[in-house]
């Protein structure tokens, strides 16, 4: 099962502030033990929300906002995506998970992926083979 550990955003984190060295090894360490057991499929930390936009859609009408967003707890700071064998295995590598806040308040969120047999009878023949022609010409544009 594929699953996204968002890293919440803190204070901290909106107001730009950087880990120090310590942190960024400790950090360092934990990714190498989540690539070496083949969990860790891509993650990447993400800049304090006033560099980013949001793009509201309402009755087909679209508005554009710019950060700073309110409420640091309900952003996302950075994320991982896991490959795992259950939801309780993502707790687990989550508990491991280095401090990146020492001495601070901050959270993890496990989400699970949706998986083509999730979708049922809508998800057609058709529409599973669209699918997996875009993965595969995703991976060909990565590669390249």
């Amino acid at each position: 099962m594929k699953v996204m550990v968002f890293v919440k955003a803190t204070k901290e984190s909106e107001a730009g502030m950087m880990p120090d060295e310590k942190v960024i090894a400790e950090m360092g360490r934990f990714k190498e033990e989540l690539v070496k057991a083949g969990v860790m499929l891509g993650g990447e930390g993400l800049h304090p929300s006033s560099r980013g936009k949001r793009l509201r859609i309402s009755d087909g009408k679209t508005t554009l906002i710019d950060g700073p967003f309110a409420e640091a707890k309900e952003l996302v700071g950075g994320y991982w995506l896991w490959q795992v064998k259950s939801l309780d295995d993502a707790v687990a590598w989550a508990r491991r998970c280095a401090d990146y806040m020492p001495g601070g308040e901050w959270e993890l969120e496990i989400r699970p992926i949706f998986e083509a047999e999730d979708f049922g009878e809508e998800f057609t023949p058709a529409l599973r083979e669209q699918d997996e022609r875009l993965r595969a010409e995703i991976e060909r544009q990565r590669r390249s």
